[in-house]
């Protein structure tokens, strides 16, 4: 599993036009699955963006998580942060896992931000999607393989 982790302030999905997923403060978490991935995989990166302490605490130190600030998450599937660029100049996927493995365990890590944070919002698993959101800081993270 690797996930692009994005402090925001706010945050929206869009799939033909229509909102299907917005917060205010909180992260954005764009999640690729690959075929190595389980539900506990899931369970562990849920846990893990729900405790990274990256918002400031009063003394303007990044001691604070996102839940312990009773902010969200809106977490969009995208399979492309498994792209291999290493050959030529279009991006192999192989690493990518299958879309209905991908689809199965993004439910998994969805379901356990669900348990964790106050509001959890998601895009549309397979569609052509419009993220907007004001990256806070910028403050971004890439959780994968710890």
């Amino acid at each position: 599993m690797r996930i692009v982790l994005q402090r925001v302030t706010q945050a929206s999905v869009s799939v033909d036009n229509k909102i299907v997923g917005e917060i205010e403060n909180g992260l954005l978490a764009f999640v690729g699955v690959s075929s190595d991935d389980t539900e506990e995989t899931a369970e562990k990166y849920a846990e893990k963006a729900a405790k990274i302490r990256i918002f400031a605490d009063d003394n303007g130190k990044t001691n604070l998580s996102a839940v312990a600030l009773g902010y969200s998450i809106l977490v969009i599937s995208q399979f492309t942060l498994y792209a291999d660029t290493r050959k030529g100049n279009r991006p192999s996927f192989m690493k990518a896992g299958a879309p209905e493995h991908a689809n199965s365990i993004c439910n998994a890590f969805i379901d356990a931000c669900k348990k964790r944070f106050r509001k959890t919002e998601t895009g549309e698993f397979g569609a052509h999607m419009d993220v907007s959101l004001c990256n806070d800081g910028p403050f971004t993270i890439i959780l994968d393989e710890f």
